[in-house]
């Protein structure tokens, strides 16, 4: 993949990402206008947490990042790829029906794994219903996931990139549907998850079928190379695994505290936009095009892409970072605080926003470090970094919950993203110069945190100058669109002063055409 058509697929993924992500704030808005963070909005949110656990293993997590090097390197040799990801696409079908068969048996066990606090509450029922109905949701958005890294190892970003902003618009339809009619809100979020499953893998279908794949359902065969992606996915599925423990840890502390779990996926629902636009699109363009370069002898081209989007992700993210932390509160009582959701509310959930701000850089580095190990196909060392993770995580998080309540499950996960980041950056050492960041990026690292903290000192000084019309009914919105405008002239203005980036960087990202770097050799001369 050439430059530009690298930066290309970051703003295409990007962009459309960060659709998804608005229409997301729209959807959780109008839950917490219309349920709060009551019963009812607790129990849809660990109903539809549970498909979206089983989907780290089998959609954009484990499973693809075992499937997408194979299949794009298949691509780069001339080899069968389609006939690989037929194989593939069946396989998961198969594994993916019976979890769903299963999951309806045990769906009382499976609620009260990730909420106990549930236990001999009228949330739990509530929950089992809605878990039931939004459970078969993770077989459609996980076959839709694989065609989408058959897309994406084609270098078609659109359409997969696109697939997200239908669930979250189907799911705002039904919230205005059921309030206008007078139906149950959280009934009428529940059904619309499976719906919009459908929808998603119709549209990535489509596309697939357009670029040439058409998938068809065929019966599984465990040929070789299905055996192959098995052994290459089980560490890459029991990581997950690791990862969906971190998670259920978090749950856990939270349902002893009433409305915790909603502070908590309020505040996760903030700090995942520039996750989201920035981590996910890094690292579901970089696995392919790194796993190409291999494949092809691109010691260089390989280092050059990777230290390129290190640097972009984190020109992004720490501005953002800092932001998050310094007017947390603003932002939450802003977006959230009106009907059902009050201003005890809006200050919980900030605390934990503010939290998971600490952890956004370490968050978005893992999606730009993992490519490193998966497109070499290690899934085993990311296994052992996942696992000391989890330890972090579960310490922190169930032994600071007696001095710091629900949000001690924020600090153990931002901690442990921390030291998840770490322990990849460290092991990367060993895969030599194509996996180490170039002098450009090292010399730009300094000045992109030095912007980042004069915005912080601007931002901190604007928010206590506008409390008033950030608190008034009728200028809130014009307020915080202002103080977030400041915020972007600041940290940009910063940036250019430092150094941080050059016009060139922004000129050379919109031209057709730039030339590769050399064979061998990265632009990494000047900073």
């Amino acid at each position: 993949m050439t430059p530009i058509r690298l930066v290309a697929g970051f703003l295409t993924v990007g962009v459309w990402t960060f659709a998804s992500r608005i229409a997301g704030f729209l959807r959780d808005i109008l839950i917490a206008s219309l349920l709060g963070a009551g019963p009812a909005a607790e129990a849809f949110l660990v109903a539809f947490a549970l498909p979206n656990l089983f989907r780290r293993f089998f959609a954009e997590g484990a499973f693809n990042m075992a499937f997408v090097p194979m299949f794009a390197k298949k691509v780069e040799a001339g080899e069968d790829a389609a006939g690989f990801a037929r194989d593939a696409f069946a396989g998961l079908a198969g594994i993916l029906l019976v979890l769903t068969l299963v999951a309806q048996a045990v769906m009382p066990w499976l609620v009260l794994a990730m909420a106990s606090g549930f236990r001999g509450d009228p949330r739990l029922d509530l929950a089992v219903v809605y878990g039931r109905i939004a459970f078969p949701y993770i077989l459609f958005i996980s076959l839709a996931a694989l065609l989408s890294g058959v897309l994406n190892s084609l270098g078609r970003f659109a359409a997969a990139a696109a697939a997200p902003v239908l669930l979250n618009l189907i799911l705002v339809a039904a919230m205005a549907a059921a309030a206008a009619a007078g139906w149950p809100v959280g009934d009428a979020l529940a059904w619309a998850v499976p719906v919009a499953g459908i929808a998603q893998l119709a549209l990535v279908w489509a596309a697939a079928a357009r670029a040439g794949f058409r998938p068809r359902l065929v019966l599984p065969r465990l040929t070789p190379e299905m055996r192959r992606l098995a052994v290459i996915a089980a560490p890459a599925v029991l990581a997950g695994g690791v990862v969906q423990v971190n998670l259920l840890v978090g749950r856990q502390v939270a349902s002893f505290t009433d409305g915790a779990i909603a502070w908590l996926a309020y505040a996760d629902r903030l700090y995942q936009l520039p996750l989201g636009v920035v981590g996910i699109a890094i690292g579901v363009v970089l696995l392919p095009d790194l796993a190409r370069r291999l494949r092809a002898g691109d010691e260089g081209g390989g280092r050059w892409s990777f230290s390129r989007a290190t640097e972009f992700a984190l020109a992004l993210t720490l501005p953002a970072a800092v932001a998050l932390v310094v007017i947390a509160l603003p932002l939450v009582a802003v977006l959230f605080q009106r009907g059902a959701f009050v201003a005890d509310d809006s200050a919980r959930t900030a605390l934990a926003l503010a939290i998971y701000g600490a952890g956004l850089p370490a968050f978005v580095l893992q999606k730009v470090l993992q490519p490193l190990y998966y497109a070499r196909e290690d899934t085993r060392s990311p296994f052992r970094f996942a696992v000391w993770s989890m330890v972090v995580n579960a310490a922190l998080a169930v032994g600071l919950m007696p001095w710091a309540g629900f949000a001690a499950a924020a600090w153990g996960t931002t901690i442990a993203g921390w030291a998840m980041a770490a322990q990849l950056w460290h092991g990367a050492r060993a895969m030599g110069p194509g996996a180490r960041p170039d002098a450009r990026l090292l010399a730009r690292l300094p000045r992109i945190a030095a912007a980042a903290a004069v915005m912080g000192g601007v931002l901190w000084l604007a928010a206590a100058a506008l409390a008033v019309p950030l608190a008034a009914p009728g200028l809130r919105y014009l307020a915080l669109a202002g103080l977030i405008g400041l915020g972007i002239v600041a940290y940009f203005a910063a940036g250019f002063a430092l150094g941080a980036f050059r016009a060139d960087d922004f000129r050379n990202a919109l031209r057709r055409r730039r030339p590769p770097p050399p064979q061998g050799q990265g632009p990494d001369g000047q900073p």
